[in-house]
């Protein structure tokens, strides 16, 4: 039985900002069906129990919960790594001191792009300058920073003027994360999409920037995963290495897998974590190779990447059996071939164009339509 190692604690749907490429279900979960505190505790020590080392907690934004503190002392007394995952819209001075005195030992902040207008035309915020200020509060409270931005066809041409942005504010680390297209990015794929042209310039920039930076800050490329010819071996296959617990308690094994509907998930409110990593019907519903059908089946890559990512293959073809449509093998890699072709095809208009009506807002309201 494989041993999970990290622990996605998200702690709440709510959030300040609404990016077109969020990963959180269309469907998000309202304040009133959050666990309590008591529920996150029991977790977190069924967790360590079954060998957690590290827990991440995230949302939405996890700020919002009154008992942050609370959830990473206990973390804190039972040995495990936490790292708060966050917008910054709400990091105080004071607050961020009372997370690194219950224990806190990372923070990783997320940019939509270099400027104001970019923030505001992916996720209908214009607080630039408060991501700024809480990349400040995250040094000087002793965190070390990380940054992670999402990458796509609007703000894939900016990508020197990004990396600058993380460099100026004393980032340590960068994730420069590839849009995966679950959730709210599938909905907004036709705009997000980049061209091959514009990824490969992109590409190019990545490795030039990596050399010059080496041993100032770390850069990290999450591959697009559109533009290979296999897919990827999507959290080291299915239930391998972490878990998921969402706002209301179901677990998952990986962060975006409540977009398969068809699948029954349990919750910590019911079961302890230890049953439902070792036994649940959904936990080894797709574990090992046994469940592959062919083509992957009798493919020699299939201990290397696992049939490809389970929730994709249900996002793309309402079948979390199939083969991941992103392989060249794949019966259904058409799916995929017919969204690239789009993308690159001239009369779509210029690389880093983006019709803002067109964006669906990971929860639209009028006035982030229209700002």
């Amino acid at each position: 039985m494989p041993q999970p190692f990290g622990l996605l604690a998200e702690v709440t749907h709510q959030c300040p900002l609404h990016c077109v490429y969020c990963s959180n279900p269309v469907e998000l979960y309202e304040r009133s069906s959050e666990l309590g505190t008591d529920d996150w505790l029991r977790a977190i020590r069924q967790a360590a129990e079954l060998g957690v080392l590290q827990v991440h907690f995230s949302g939405g934004e996890p700020l919002v919960r009154g008992d942050l503190e609370t959830l990473v002392a206990e973390c804190r007394g039972l040995g495990l790594y936490t790292n708060l995952i966050t917008s910054g819209l709400g990091l105080t001075e004071s607050r961020a001191e009372s997370l690194v005195s219950a224990g806190l030992n990372s923070a990783q902040l997320s940019i939509q792009g270099d400027t104001a207008e970019s923030t505001n035309l992916v996720a209908a915020s214009k607080r630039f300058d408060k991501k700024e200020a809480a990349a400040r509060i995250i040094r000087d409270a002793g965190l070390p920073l990380n940054m992670n931005v999402v990458l796509h066809r609007v703000n894939l041409d900016r990508l020197d003027a990004i990396i600058d942005v993380c460099v100026e504010w004393g980032a340590e680390r960068l994730e420069l994360a590839n849009t995966q297209y679950y959730g709210w990015a599938l909905r907004n794929r036709e705009q997000l999409l980049p061209s091959k042209t514009q990824l490969d310039e992109a590409v190019g920039v990545y490795e030039r920037r990596k050399a010059e930076l080496e041993g100032r800050m770390e850069l990290l490329w999450i591959l697009p995963d559109y533009y290979e010819p296999y897919p990827k071996p999507c959290m080291g296959g299915w239930a391998q290495t972490a878990l998921t617990v969402a706002p209301d308690g179901r677990v998952y094994p990986c962060p975006v897998a409540e977009e398969i509907t068809t699948m029954e998930f349990p919750s910590v409110r019911d079961h302890d974590l230890e049953w439902i990593w070792a036994d649940s019907p959904a936990f080894q519903a797709y574990r090992g190779t046994d469940w592959m059908p062919d083509p992957c089946r009798s493919c020699s890559r299939k201990e290397l990447d696992f049939g490809g990512c389970r929730c994709q293959a249900f996002a793309l073809t309402g079948d979390a059996g199939r083969t991941d449509p992103v392989c060249i093998h794949s019966p259904d890699h058409h799916l995929v071939q017919d969204a690239l072709d789009r993308a690159n095809d001239g009369a779509n208009g210029a690389d880093g164009d983006a019709d803002g009506e067109k964006l669906v807002y990971r929860r639209p309201t009028v006035s982030a339509r229209r700002s």
